[in-house]
């Protein structure tokens, strides 16, 4: 069974991971390594990154 392509680029994912605080646990184990938590709160992130493009996309 394969895996899915990631909808963030590997970028934007590093650049989040650093502002929550979790790239040295991705840098030493990879994406796996991290928590559940700290997944959730990068997908959160991003949909708010998301939310502010499209706001300022339509102003």
């Amino acid at each position: 069974m394969s895996r899915r392509r990631g909808m963030m680029s590997e970028q934007l994912k590093e650049e989040i991971a650093k502002e929550l605080g979790f790239y040295d646990t991705v840098q030493q184990e990879g994406w796996g390594g991290i928590k559940s938590k700290d997944a959730g709160n990068m997908v959160k992130k991003a949909v708010e990154i998301a939310q502010r493009g499209m706001m300022n996309k339509n102003s």
